[in-house]
């Protein structure tokens, strides 16, 4: 096992800097596309505060600046948000917060402090420093990003003079692309992808992705299940390692 030395510490922390870093430079877009898509520079800001999700909140402004309803745009952004759930899970046990920490935690656990602390998982120490090092730089770059953006687009007008409206799906599909690590999660896409187009023109706006996600869970269960009892088949074997996300 290894132990949180000093220099450990210091490692952790860096990294934890940079990604809270990227995740900034890539909220910086968010901020802009949220305006474009017609929202107020606070109620950006306030989308990167409280829901605090990226592909939740690129999912949430787009259906929003598609024309769809705040309903459906909240279903949206909560399935995909709901992964966040499962990870509670396990950092639960790792974490083991009490009082105002569980509410914090709760906040902080996104893709990048769930993988950190889990890329730490041989130190319980090392672990805990990962995730909360990597969840506060995240959340605080992350918000700053959003606010620069917001406020950078408001200030320029209308944003979709420079193409910000394009930019929403072309944002949301970089967040989807590098999830795509297995024939089966291609597969799965790519029934969710034609589902929705095919729904497009009949259905309100934002509907047609709603239903393509329910699809894409229940496809995906069904693909997982019919391996688990086969064996792999050529769609669900994986073509490389695994990627965080």
């Amino acid at each position: 096992m290894s132990a949180l030395t000093p220099e450990r510490r210091r490692r952790i922390i860096t990294d934890a800097i940079g990604i809270g870093a990227a995740t900034g430079a890539y909220a910086i877009s968010f901020g802009a596309i949220s305006v474009a898509a017609g929202l107020s520079v606070w109620q950006t800001q306030a989308l990167s505060s409280l829901m605090f999700t990226g592909a939740s909140q690129f999912a949430m402004v787009g259906v929003l600046s598609a024309g769809g309803g705040a309903v459906t745009a909240i279903a949206i952004a909560t399935l995909l948000g709901s992964r966040n759930a499962l990870y509670a899970l396990h950092m639960s046990t790792v974490l083991r917060p009490r009082g105002w920490r569980r509410l914090a935690a709760a906040q902080l656990t996104i893709d990048e402090s769930t993988g950190m602390a889990i890329g730490h998982q041989d130190d319980r120490a090392s672990s805990r420093l990962a995730f909360w090092s990597t969840g506060i730089a995240v959340f605080v770059l992350w918000n700053l990003g959003t606010f620069i953006g917001a406020l950078g687009a408001d200030v320029l007008g209308d944003p979709a003079r420079f193409g910000l409206d394009a930019a929403i799906p072309a944002a949301f599909l970089a967040l989807l692309w590098p999830r795509l690590v297995s024939r089966l999660t291609r597969v799965v896409a790519a029934v969710a992808g034609v589902a929705a187009l095919i729904l497009t023109p009949l259905l309100p706006a934002g509907i047609p992705v709603l239903v393509a996600g329910a699809i894409a869970v229940m496809f995906g269960l069904l693909l997982t299940r019919n391996a688990d009892e086969t064996g792999p088949t050529p769609a669900a074997r994986d073509d490389g390692g695994p990627t965080r996300s």
